[in-house]
């Protein structure tokens, strides 16, 4: 899969982890829920300015859950413009490799806000249940239950940030690693209980 430029970032650009990210994203997500209930089931700070101690692309990705995804969109679409959101032509999540889920399984809507001044956003909206809604929830959770990883998983991020100035081939390059990723949380989710339809406060829960 191709990936085109995101709007504001020609290279890419890997910064220092910043406490205030998690403050950020909470403040994000409260104001995005507001604004798109009802059709916003829950709203998640993922990737990784959600990961504490993780360097990484100063932009916040949020996750919004939905019943039915083509109906939110059509009736998101108005408020998310008047939000300073654009609609890009994402519509398909990374299946990682291995998977024989059925694509429909990994279709989102992708939003970017690129506005001077305010936090840069990627908005994900995926529907409830769906593998790509699990997977970012997965990624991100398994990250915070295992700190010891991060640093490793940093440094690949800035080696790769170096070779290539290319966002979307720093995507594609990057997508193996994170499939290793989610194959070890994987497991772990199955030993631990881990279950994206729990509530976030108790997910990572023995």
């Amino acid at each position: 899969m191709k990936f085109g430029r995101i709007p504001g970032m020609a290279v890419v650009d890997i910064a220092t982890y910043d406490p205030k990210w998690e403050i950020s994203g909470e403040a994000l997500v409260a104001d995005l829920h507001g604004a798109l209930t009802p059709y916003a089931l829950r709203v998640e700070h993922i990737g990784g300015t959600s990961i504490p101690g993780m360097d990484a692309k100063p932009i916040f990705d949020l996750q919004v859950s939905v019943a039915d995804l083509d109906a939110a969109e059509q009736a998101l679409y108005g408020v998310l413009a008047e939000l300073g959101f654009e609609p890009t032509t994402y519509f398909n999540d990374h299946v990682p490799a291995g998977c024989d889920d059925d694509p429909e399984s990994w279709r989102k809507f992708l939003w970017f806000r690129r506005i001077s001044g305010q936090p840069y956003v990627n908005l994900h909206i995926r529907q409830a249940g769906s593998a790509g809604e699990r997977f970012a929830l997965l990624f991100r959770d398994w990250f915070r239950a295992h700190p010891a990883a991060v640093p490793a998983y940093m440094r690949f991020k800035r080696a790769l940030a170096e070779l290539v100035r290319d966002q979307a081939e720093y995507t594609e390059m990057k997508n193996p690693v994170v499939d290793l990723v989610v194959a070890m949380a994987d497991d772990w989710a199955a030993r631990h209980g881990w279950a994206a339809n729990r509530p976030a406060e108790i997910r990572l829960s023995p």
